[in-house]
């Protein structure tokens, strides 16, 4: 927020000659001479009652207004203030006075417009109207933003055209709103704070950021509009030597980190610093803090109640929290900062553990009810964005953040998309359904000829042209996904119990789409390397979570094994057959029958049990293998008597023992499945 500008280096203010505005009020045509004599009755009550019109800003806001919430327009508490609004706007607009933005918060209208239509002033704001229009706004809405916005600013810096509004303008403005509340006669207008943010306040930032909007695209504004409230939080509070520390680190994560991530850094920095300054006061600098203020604080944050829900911080929140702090003591130790410790007080070890869910993919039953109504979609923009998410898996704000030209087509004509990586700092290509593509291109031959300026990309600095934008600006993930998700879900009846009108909220949101693609990849055969290069996986480890929860392929191998009337072989099979393993054993398997995958078989030796250091294929009493490996029990049977005729030319008869146990140990297996110990026997088989 760039700061309120210093008062004292205005102008200060005074009273035009009499001559002036008596020969402007009476050259104003269309209005009956005993309205134009009243505006100068009440021009004259004002100036006889301030000559001087400084003393008149050192009166009481309530004063100054005139007319209080509630009153009559022919009765206000200050008469001479309230009729004299036209006079006041008429010096405002001639450089006799510029006005603070309370008074123009409390009064309510001001019709600077019209004043400045009888005074010949064009401040240019027909032509901010016009693009707003041509942006997507509508007139009305168009006319009321710029209407306003423009005339506190105008009064506000003594300007004459809107060709000088900066942003530093308008941040100007949306810290007023921030800060008005706090003013002592704030009461005398609103009955309360809350009432304010939520009402006239939201109207009022609704209007400034529409005009930054149109400000940006005629490149008045350098900064690319986002709609944002203006931040409640107060600054960092801190010992100044703590202080001088937590901000050089802040402003160098700014470099790099996301603002998302940067705000939660400065969440973990501030509370620690809250918690020190109410138990350890005496600490003025983070070189005097030590692990065991760290590991009491970490304590604190798990049991106390939070203001907002007064129940604990959640396993997540702490965690950001401690990984926080972590890394700023880690930052600031490395880079050599002065007032630290120097060294990492806490580490991961120290945050709780978070549990490791399975994503959520969307059932087939569920697919096939979500898809028509997803295709039944009016607005182009949310079916675009919801059958690219269904057919990509990419992230959302990877879609929400598509360039024009982001559609393109393989040799083969497949169509595919480019994606930025927000994530990961990574482009990646991905190929794409036809469905998804038809719906795409609507949107990208909608946008093709949009008047829109384009936008900096705030990591890589390159100029795109969005996809997904109306009214100059990024459309949200909420609009494009949430909303349309929610409804298409209630649509076909896949909601929660309860809510208004006994349904809740969707079973299916829009980041499930993700989950999805990857667990009908991983179902389907895809190659680890495949499915991390469609969702943008960095990490071997992501990508082999969707091989680990396909239900049906989970099934399929417990069946083959633990499944009655199951064709089984080897050591365990008799312990198998005859139903002795232990209730314990049989849930353990059940939940973790992937962990049991041996190349010829399965394991299905317990974690209380030790790992096992026999031969597999000779003594363990857990090995069990099914029809399912005979190819492979083939070729290790082929590859142990290739070993043995090499042992016996060289003269090893130790070597040629082994290899012969155990090629003669996997022939048994095979015989046990049904299952022939020569490739060829099965071929002549499947041939017959």
């Amino acid at each position: 927020m760039a700061a309120t500008p210093d008062p004292v280096r205005r102008q200060r203010p005074r009273h035009c000659a009499d001559r002036e505005y008596v020969s402007f009020v009476r050259a104003q045509d269309g209005f009956n001479h005993h309205y134009l004599n009243a505006k100068l009755r009440y021009y004259r009550a004002f100036r006889e009652r301030w000559p001087d019109l400084a003393t008149w800003f050192a009166e009481p806001l309530a004063e100054r207004v005139g007319r209080l919430p509630g009153e009559s327009f022919h009765s206000p508490s200050f008469p001479a203030s309230h009729k004299a609004r036209p006079y006041l706007t008429y010096l405002g607009l001639r450089g006799y006075a510029t006005f603070d933005y309370r008074w123009m918060f409390a009064v309510g209208q001001l019709r600077l417009h019209d004043q400045a239509a009888l005074a010949g002033i064009d401040l240019g704001t027909t032509a901010l109207v016009e693009e707003a229009i041509a942006l997507g706004y509508s007139g009305p809405a168009a006319r009321q933003a710029m209407h306003w916005a423009v005339a506190r600013i105008a009064l506000r810096n003594g300007l004459a055209d809107v060709a000088d509004i900066t942003g530093e303008h308008i941040a100007e403005v949306l810290e007023a709103i921030r800060l008005f509340p706090e003013e002592p006669e704030f009461a005398a207008f609103y009955p309360s704070a809350q009432h304010f943010y939520e009402g006239p306040a939201k109207c009022w930032i609704t209007h400034l950021h529409q005009l930054k909007v149109v400000l940006f695209h005629r490149g008045q504004v350098a900064v690319q509009p986002r709609k944002l409230m203006p931040s409640w939080k107060p600054p960092l509070a801190l010992p100044p030597r703590m202080l001088a520390a937590a901000e050089k680190w802040l402003a160098a994560r700014r470099l790099t980190d996301a603002p998302s991530t940067v705000d939660k850094l400065e969440l973990a920095v501030r509370v620690f610093g809250q918690w020190l300054a109410e138990h350890h006061p005496a600490i003025t600098t983070f070189a005097d803090v030590t692990r065991e203020h760290c590991l009491d604080w970490i304590s604190h944050i798990a049991e106390a109640p939070t203001k907002k829900t007064g129940e604990p911080l959640g396993v997540m929140s702490r965690i950001q929290r401690i990984s926080g702090l972590s890394q700023f003591f880690r930052d600031t130790a490395l880079w050599q900062y002065a007032d630290v410790p120097g060294h990492t007080l806490i580490g991961a070890g120290d945050a709780p553990k978070y549990p490791q869910k399975v994503p959520r993919f969307i059932p087939e039953q569920d697919l096939d009810r979500l898809m028509p109504a997803i295709d039944a979609i009016a607005c182009p923009f949310q079916r675009a964005a919801l059958l690219v998410a269904r057919w990509s898996g990419a992230r959302r704000t990877e879609i929400q953040r598509l360039p024009l030209d982001c559609l393109d087509r393989y040799p083969d004509g497949t169509p595919r998309l480019r994606l930025s990586g927000r994530k990961t700092y990574k482009e990646r290509v991905v190929p794409l359904h036809e469905d998804a593509a038809e719906a795409l291109q609507k949107v990208i031959d909608l946008r093709r000829s949009a008047p829109e300026r384009p936008f900096t990309d705030e990591r890589t600095g390159e100029e795109i042209r969005y996809l997904f934008m109306s009214h100059g600006k990024l459309l949200s993930t909420y609009y494009l996904f949430e909303t349309p998700i929610q409804a298409a879900c209630k649509a076909v009846g896949l909601v929660r119990p309860g809510g208004r009108g006994g349904t809740g909220r969707g079973t299916v949101s829009a980041h499930r789409f993700r989950h999805t693609v990857g667990t009908q990849l991983a179902e389907r055969g895809a190659k680890l390397h495949t499915i991390m290069k469609v969702l943008g996986h960095t990490s071997v480890n992501m990508a082999l979570v969707y091989a680990q929860i396909s239900d049906q392929e989970v099934l399929r191998d417990y069946q083959t094994v633990l499944g009655p009337g199951a064709t089984i072989a080897g050591p365990a099979a008799d312990e198998l057959r005859s139903g002795t393993l232990p209730d314990a054993s049989i849930d353990w398997l059940k939940t973790n029958f992937f962990k049991t995958e041996l190349e010829l078989g399965r394991c299905l030796r317990l974690p209380v049990e030790g790992p096992c250091e026999c031969d597999l294929y000779l003594t363990c009493a857990k090995f069990v293998t099914t029809p399912e490996y005979a190819p492979r029990l083939r070729a290790r049977r082929e590859v142990e008597l290739t070993l043995a005729r090499d042992a016996a030319e060289r003269g090893w008869d130790r070597e040629v023992e082994r290899h012969r146990c155990t090629s003669e140990r996997i022939g048994r297996l095979l015989a046990d499945l049904g299952q022939p110990a020569h490739a060829e026997a099965e071929a002549d088989e499947s041939s017959d």
